[in-house]
């Protein structure tokens, strides 16, 4: 009796063994470390892709204006500040005239003066014409008398020493009013000159544009070419952008991009490429370009803020493509995850040009049709068991 009771006791606690046993190993199998691990998959499929080309950039204008005066002097009045829209012909500022006004007061005097000596000449240029054909007439006649003996010859020869003498009279008469006339043309072009430097003493905006820079105030000593006001014209403003050179193909003038400025995040503008620069940064390997507004922001972007260009690049020809998110780097080899008969296999692949949407090209590695893990809930490994679903389910909810 007391040796079966102790097979009864071995049995029993042998069927609690293999229970046991076999709950670990269904709980392990299904939801432990040795569960399946859940997977969403994906197919390589040819597909044709509008690549982008990412970069950055700053907020630069393409007409700044640094106005000043042409000679040392004062400053008088300062009329705009900073931010501040002017039209074009606007006075931004003069300086202190100094003498000026009364050297243009004298100046003007002096072209009255002019004026009269050549009204002066002129009439003297007349007087001495008229002598001049009366004594002409005289010689003329004088001559011919002589020639009849009517006059002694002595008396014709005076009337043509009157005429010589009258005729020079003419000469001289007009030869001062040449000079009147070259005095008048030469305090005209003086006149000229000192209203050239009254009106340079005004600081004038070329353009319609905005004040960006007060940097004298009045009453200060301005040397001559030194900036005092600063203005630009808005309606340039663009957008300096580097772009990498390993991704800049087929970049040109023209293509459509999305401007994001730093302090715009959530706005961001669309515009276009308006130049490539030729000049590259050697240094850096980037290709320079500028990027235009379709609609300039209000308001203006300050000028210097970084921004983000994304340029819509030429679409390109079909493809194998995946979904960015299938591509890994394992021991920094790049690839992914291809489902072969329900097991794992790590396959290295090269890739291409990506879009917005988030695929890429496949340049190698992979073929048509073939199976790919697109997410997984675990890290994934070569000898991970899995368990292909439709759509990963946070284990939270």
């Amino acid at each position: 009796m007391k040796g079966l009771s102790i097979n009864r006791r071995t049995v029993t606690l042998l069927m609690v063994l293999l229970l046991l046993l076999f709950a670990f190993t269904y709980v392990a199998t299904s939801s432990g470390p040795l569960a399946p691990v859940p997977i969403t998959v994906v197919e390589v499929e040819e597909q044709k892709i509008t690549p982008t080309l990412f970069g950055l950039g700053t907020v630069e204008v393409r007409y700044r204006y640094r106005l000043g005066p042409t000679m040392t002097g004062r400053l008088l009045s300062l009329n705009s500040d900073v931010g501040d829209y002017v039209e074009a012909g606007a006075v931004l500022g003069e300086m202190d005239p100094v003498d000026m006004d009364d050297k243009v007061a004298a100046n003007r005097a002096a072209m009255q003066r002019a004026s009269a000596s050549i009204a002066a000449a002129e009439a003297h240029v007349k007087d001495s014409a008229a002598r001049s054909e009366y004594a002409a007439s005289q010689a003329k006649r004088y001559k011919q008398l002589a020639l009849e003996r009517n006059v002694s010859s002595e008396a014709a020869e005076a009337k043509s020493q009157e005429y010589l003498v009258a005729k020079s009279g003419l000469a001289a008469a007009q030869a001062t009013l040449n000079a009147e006339q070259q005095t008048r043309v030469m305090l005209q072009a003086e006149h000229e000159g000192l209203l050239q430097q009254r009106n340079n003493l005004r600081l004038i905006a070329p353009v319609d544009g905005v004040v960006v820079g007060r940097y004298i105030e009045p009453g200060s000593t301005v040397m001559a070419g030194q900036v005092v006001v600063e203005m630009i014209d808005p309606k340039s403003i663009w957008i300096n952008v580097r772009f990498n050179q390993l991704q800049s193909d087929g970049l040109t003038k023209g293509l459509p991009t999305t401007i994001v400025l730093r302090s715009r995040a959530s706005q961001p503008a669309s515009g276009r490429v308006e130049r490539i620069e030729l000049l590259a940064d050697a240094v850096t390997e980037e290709t320079l370009a500028k990027v235009v507004f379709d609609q300039l922001p209000v308001p203006f972007p300050p000028i210097g803020e970084l921004a983000e260009v994304t340029v819509l690049l030429p679409q390109l020809a079909a493809a194998p493509v995946l979904p960015n998110a299938a591509i890994k780097r394992i021991k920094g080899e790049r690839g992914v995850w291809r489902v072969v008969d329900d097991s794992l296999q790590f396959t290295a692949v090269e890739i291409g040009v990506s879009d917005l949407d988030g695929r890429v090209q496949i340049t190698a590695g992979l073929e048509l049709g073939d199976t790919v893990v697109l997410y997984s809930k675990k890290e994934l490994r070569a000898n991970s068991r899995i368990d292909i679903v439709e759509q990963l389910v946070d284990d939270a909810s």
